[in-house]
């Protein structure tokens, strides 16, 4: 959660430094690629996927990667750091119906409370009232469906983990999965922003995102998405916007107001609820 609470604020100076929204999801799914198949290299664990594992890989590179990284790098060109880090990591919104629907999972009254809760804090972060009667409320709605959609896809991709687990530890399947996510965003970025680029004032965020952040926060995500019950793993994800918004704050001087007060303090109430079951 501290990972992924860092990358948005660090991706969203990337961007202001002159990096290409979808060139850098790339370069975060690429770099991820070669960072994971050499520590597996090195730990002499680096081997083809099994037909077993094939599901998993393919949902993760598509759905949690692939398509997680180009909605997410695209809003983020147009919605701040702080609000991007909220609806991209909303999986709550999602992953608690759908977990009882297709897993017959049982959620009780308190765990739903802490749902319910935690829906309010990210409400109350995301101010959509502010929206009214501003001349980019247009564009920061696209942008805020496009990081819906993104938590969907994050969503699906914990479900088929869960439903069809792989044989081999995740760690061992990332770097297949990070190659799956790169190939759908190459296409994708030649095709959408042919000349884009990352420049050298964002080269050491390039490096810290793909390298660092992107394979091990991805790991430990797909571990405890995989491990731990929909509303635990859903609540628990909503500390990366706790995270991300304060990270934005402190580093990018994004505004904090009272919605951000109230907004923390109900996510934070949420996970204890969840925690207690």
């Amino acid at each position: 959660m501290l990972l992924f609470g860092g990358i948005w604020p660090i991706s969203r100076h990337a961007l202001e430094a002159g990096a290409s929204p979808l060139w850098f999801a790339l370069n975060r799914a690429g770099l991820a690629v070669v960072t994971s198949a050499l520590l597996l290299l090195a730990l002499r664990r680096l081997r083809l996927p099994t037909r077993r594992d094939l599901p998993a890989v393919v949902a993760v590179g598509l759905l949690q990667l692939g398509g997680f990284f180009a909605l997410t790098h695209i809003a983020l060109d147009i919605i701040p750091a702080g609000r991007t880090a909220i609806l991209c990591n909303v999986t709550v919104f999602w992953l608690i119906p759908l977990s009882v629907w297709l897993l017959g999972e049982r959620v009780s009254g308190r765990q739903w409370l802490a749902a319910a809760v935690g829906l309010a804090g990210v409400t109350a972060l995301m101010a959509p009232w502010s929206l009214i009667g501003a001349e980019t409320g247009a564009a920061h709605l696209g942008g805020y469906g496009l990081l819906l959609l993104s938590s969907l896809a994050w969503t699906c991709s914990i479900l088929v983990t869960r439903r069809i687990p792989p044989a081999r530890p995740v760690l061992e399947l990332l770097p297949w999965c990070f190659a799956v996510g790169a190939l759908l965003l190459l296409p994708v970025a030649l095709v959408m922003d042919p000349g884009g680029g990352i420049p050298r004032a964002a080269l050491w965020e390039a490096l810290f995102v793909g390298g660092i952040a992107a394979p091990i926060g991805t790991w430990g995500t797909i571990e405890a998405g995989r491990r731990l019950s929909g509303v635990v793993a859903s609540v628990g994800f909503l500390l990366v916007p706790a995270l991300g918004v304060v990270l934005s704050h402190v580093w990018l001087g994004e505004a904090l107001g009272w919605d951000i007060a109230i907004g923390g303090a109900l996510i934070g109430l949420s996970v204890w609820l969840a925690a207690r079951g």
